[in-house]
């Protein structure tokens, strides 16, 4: 292209007009695509209206001068973000394609894919606050009555689906719970992935890397399902990216996610090493605050409530027998130590020994004698949350998408880069691969490997700028 529009501008004579809009077409995109200094560019826009405006001679070569540069920046961006876009766009392809068959309904009104909503975990987010709106908060720690109603408010022929969250979850479900099904699902969505995006800007990555953390197989996964993952990975980020400068806020994040609070493992251990008292102070208030709300608007008893029927429950759901359906998106070591034949007992010790060591290392790269700088911190940690918890999904791994991200733009490489490409596209296809070979859970595997990597990669790669 480069080559045919200089031959172009060569082989026929123009007026003076023609040129002019010639000359203010390339200098419009001298400015806005070179990667050069702004000096630079000034430079060659002078240099151009010198050519042709005062000496009126070789007005073909401010074009090559500047289409050469404007090729060379192309080039460049090109050559370096290349291979991560065409991952990224693989990911998108067959997230969307996944998106799109999940909302073939059925005569039933259902999906023709899940046989329930296009949006299923959505439906016990809405049906719980819709409940707790209408003054039946217990019904949600009665199966029969749970199930029976969200049948008669979502369709008759939904599956069964049971209240598995902490009643602190009701603050956020209530207020979701006065809209629409639908209405609130989107509202739900989109202001998840405005936070995930509040999360990374102060990150200062490309507008194109932000688009792949947003756009990320995770993110697609969550979105399927109307799941909290995107949710819980914003709070997590901006509480651990916040820390050190904004300890109230990054408390308040940190509070925030006792709404799912197997993700907070690690978390207190890191403020604590850190002496880092006014966010560990912050994040008490904030969590001891929601407890007291909680209590306030649906009643006291809810929380003993939970403690005695939900908190059970789901006890007996980690630990049914494997494989279960709902573990083809499972990623723990836990699910891992059970899909290779180990028993309960085995699962536990070893995801004690993995959570153990998460926080032995957390606590390392936390303590303020640990010199690393503070961006490439948070990405490590985001991983190591993910392998302190026993009980996470595919749409969780939200976070650790843009740990490799974040990693990959302060960097100069990434070690064993080809190695992401099947992590990142991992949620994406883990359902597939344990549907057909339950014992094949790589879940963990990936989420050790990411760590493993980013390690080498921050320990052996010199920091550079933000690309």
């Amino acid at each position: 292209m480069d080559d045919i529009a200089v031959k172009f501008i060569k082989t026929f004579k123009f007026g003076t007009g023609f040129k002019c809009l010639f000359l203010i077409w390339h200098v419009g995109t001298v400015i806005i695509y070179t990667s050069v200094s702004t000096p630079t560019k000034i430079k060659y826009l002078l240099s151009g209206l010198r050519y042709y405006n005062i000496r009126k001679i070789e007005f073909t070569n401010v074009v090559v001068i500047m289409k050469q540069q404007v090729a060379k920046s192309i080039n460049s961006h090109i050559n370096e973000f290349s291979i991560p876009l065409i991952i990224c766009l693989f990911g998108i392809i067959i997230g969307a394609s996944y998106y799109v068959n999940l909302w073939r309904m059925g005569p039933d009104g259902l999906s023709i894919v899940s046989h329930s909503t296009p949006y299923w975990d959505f439906n016990n987010l809405w049906t719980g606050g819709r409940l707790a709106l209408e003054g039946h908060v217990d019904w949600l720690f009665d199966t029969e009555k749970y199930r029976a109603e969200m049948r008669n408010l979502l369709g008759p022929n939904l599956p069964p689906q049971e209240w598995s969250y902490p009643p602190n979850m009701l603050l956020i479900a209530a207020p979701l719970a006065m809209f629409p099904p639908i209405i609130a699902y989107i509202i739900w969505t989109l202001g998840s992935l405005l936070l995930l995006y509040i999360a990374i800007k102060p990150f200062k990555l490309p507008p194109l890397l932000q688009l792949v953390i947003l756009f990320s197989p995770a993110v697609f996964i969550n979105t399927l399902l109307g799941q909290n993952g995107t949710f819980i990975s914003a709070l997590l980020i901006m509480g651990l990216y916040h820390a050190p400068k904004k300890p109230v806020l990054a408390g308040i994040c940190i509070g925030l996610m006792t709404v799912k609070p197997q993700f907070g493992v690690l978390l207190p251990f890191l403020l604590i090493a850190s002496r880092n008292w006014t966010a560990f102070i912050s994040a008490s208030v904030t969590a001891l605050g929601m407890v007291i709300l909680t209590s306030l608007f649906f009643g006291f008893d809810v929380w003993s409530n939970f403690l005695g029927y939900t908190q059970p429950m789901m006890r007996g759901i980690m630990e049914a027998p494997y494989p279960q359906d709902y573990h083809t998106n499972a990623v723990p070591v836990f699910i891992f130590v059970r899909a290779i034949g180990a028993g309960l007992f085995g699962a536990y010790a070893f995801q004690a020994v993995v959570s153990v060591l998460a926080i032995i290392i957390g606590v390392k790269l936390w303590h303020r004698s640990t010199n690393i700088d503070h961006i490439q911190r948070v990405a490590v940690t985001c991983v190591l949350v993910m392998l302190a918890t026993p009980y996470a999904y595919t749409y969780d791994m939200v976070a650790l998408g843009a740990a490799i991200v974040i990693v990959y733009a302060t960097s100069e490489r990434l070690v064993w880069f080809p190695v992401f490409a099947p992590i990142w596209l991992f949620p994406l296809f883990n359902h597939v691969i344990i549907s057909q070979h339950p014992k094949l859970s790589f879940g963990a595997i990936c989420i050790l490997a990411t760590f493993i990597l980013l390690s080498l990669t921050l320990r052996f790669q010199k920091l550079k700028p933000i690309r």
